[in-house]
């Protein structure tokens, strides 16, 4: 990426490089919430996030849905249109969704959908294959996956066999490299 030269004022006149925020939560009190194994976060809005981002040079980024957030599609429609149209979002839809809210969801930014494997929250597995063909040929969305990499393994076939994917949180441990280096070599991204 080019280097930009830092605003007026900043520290130094360092200069600094543009940055995509590839994966954020927006934590909305005014959306539902669900705890999720007892997990509620603590509130992030919009404004607290262009806050804590200020001082970079943002180009833009990706709102992803967590599993305390369901398949609420309000709060993200929110942070999405609040954020403007350098951002896109991350969802996770049931399997019912029907095309025409695919299509809805596309023509305000939403690019992917999420299948939190990790926490839940999501679809299923058992889902993935088909919703993932689904909303590729609909809108050309890929799949994130929240999983620790040491259930790669089993899933691997599964995985392989997607139009698109991208593993969130790194991958998450060492024990299931070896799939998710495989994955990546057929074109997954980490």
């Amino acid at each position: 990426m080019p280097e930009f030269s830092a605003p007026e004022g900043s520290a130094g006149g360092e200069s600094r490089r543009r940055v995509f925020d590839s994966h954020f939560h927006i934590i909305d009190p005014r959306f539902p919430l669900t705890p999720n194994k007892g997990y509620l976060p603590q509130p992030f809005t919009v404004p607290d996030y262009l806050d804590r981002m200020a001082p970079l040079d943002l180009a833009g980024g990706a709102v992803v849905s967590a599993s305390f957030q369901g398949s609420d599609q309000s709060y993200l429609l929110d942070a999405l249109d609040r954020l403007g149209p350098r951002f896109v979002g991350v969802t996770q839809v049931p399997a019912s969704v029907t095309d025409h809210d695919v299509m809805k969801l596309h023509a305000n930014g939403v690019r992917a959908v999420r299948f939190n494997l990790y926490r839940g929250g999501s679809e299923s597995v058992e889902q993935l294959g088909r919703l993932a063909s689904r909303v590729h040929d609909l809108a050309g969305w890929h799949v994130e996956l929240y999983a620790d990499s040491k259930d790669l393994p089993h899933l691997e076939p599964r995985l392989a066999a997607l139009p698109r994917i991208v593993i969130d949180h790194l991958g998450m441990t060492r024990e299931g490299y070896p799939p998710l280096l495989r994955l990546v070599e057929r074109g997954a991204r980490v």
